[in-house]
């Protein structure tokens, strides 16, 4: 690439909650995946997190839509507008301006040949040149640092916002695997309902978010415990405001369901693995990645569970993006990128 070629390159990680856009090795953009619309015309409003400021505060002419559900382009329109306005700003920060961009994206393990259609149009509609899709657990596994193309199984479980992405890889491709669309946002909504229940206490997403994230466990007994969280909300009876504590313990319960379904998954996907790779896994160790790693107690709930140790990746919520960046790299030294 000389000094003033015309193409930019730049990995996308297009994630159900979060995007990521990498550019020179360099995170020009993590933020929310939300869009702010004017209902009349359809126009951008906000992208990112000026969008997620306004979202559950929004006003008539004002709606705000996350374009991808469960992992998946849910709002053709509004996705291709997130990606061109989150590559724009991008490209207003560390000042390029190009014609043509080659951009390596990741995409959900169990896509369909109509969801890939969908992120590789959405992607060059908002002024891909040449657009290269790779599989998350893939990414993941690049991201975290391994090696992918050598002979041993190595185990990612990616938990997301919309998906749980589960892989076992070994020599560049991807030898079992499981996408589940149980992940982060219905460890949310399950906070939700049972702030509903439990408390009588309406709750938005970006609340319930914020318990998620203080108080959000997957055991019962920590060693050492965060403090309760303060949540403030209307009771539904009255309308009048409550305050309500909340532990951790009382998470650890209502997520537990939850967390189970992501438990059955990764032992499904260790069923189907060859017994050769197997022995792998067990001594490598099962790496967790996606912001779902971060709950508290999770990779110790595992290893007890499943017998094989867990590892959190260093930065979880960033290695999918990391590896669509070592994928940008290695376009043509990559086999398992897909056209």
């Amino acid at each position: 690439m000389g000094l003033f070629s015309l193409t930019k390159e730049i990995a996308i990680d297009l994630g159900t909650a979060n995007t990521v856009i990498i550019h020179n090795d360099k995170i020009v953009i993590n933020e929310p995946s939300i869009v702010a619309l004017d209902t009349r015309t359809d126009k951008l409003i906000a992208v990112g997190t000026e969008a997620h400021l306004m979202e559950g505060k929004n006003p008539q002419g004002i709606r705000t839509v996350r374009p991808l559900q469960k992992g998946v382009i849910a709002d053709f329109n509004a996705a291709e507008l997130m990606i061109r306005g989150l590559v724009k700003k991008a490209s207003s920060k560390s000042n390029w301006f190009s014609p043509s961009l080659r951009m390596v994206v990741g995409i959900p393990s169990g896509s369909t040949e109509v969801e890939i259609r969908a992120v590789r149009d959405s992607s060059e509609h908002a002024g891909g040149r040449d657009v290269y899709m790779i599989y998350e657990p893939m990414a993941a596994a690049l991201g975290i640092g391994m090696d992918v193309e050598a002979p041993e199984g190595n185990m990612i479980v990616d938990i997301g916002g919309g998906t749980t992405e589960i892989a076992v890889i070994s020599l560049g491709g991807i030898v079992s695997n499981k996408s589940i669309q149980v992940a982060g946002n219905d460890l949310t909504e399950d906070i939700q309902s049972h702030m509903r229940r439990a408390h009588n206490v309406r709750v938005g997403t970006r609340t319930a978010e914020q318990i998620k994230m203080n108080v959000g466990s997957a055991l019962t007994e920590l060693e050492n415990p965060p403090e309760d969280f303060i949540v403030h909300g209307p009771n539904m009876m009255t309308a009048l405001p409550m305050e309500v504590p909340v532990s951790y313990q009382e998470i650890s319960h209502c997520i537990e369901k939850t967390i189970s379904k992501i438990e059955a998954a990764v032992l499904s996907a260790l069923e189907q693995t060859p017994p050769e790779l197997y022995a792998d896994l067990v001594r490598n160790g099962i790496y967790l990645a996606g912001g779902g790693a971060l709950l508290r107690g999770l990779d110790k709930r595992f290893t007890d569970k499943i017998g094989i140790q867990f590892h959190i990746a260093e930065d979880p919520l960033l290695s999918v993006a990391k590896g669509t960046g070592v994928a940008l790299k290695n376009i043509d030294k990559f086999s398992f990128l897909i056209r």
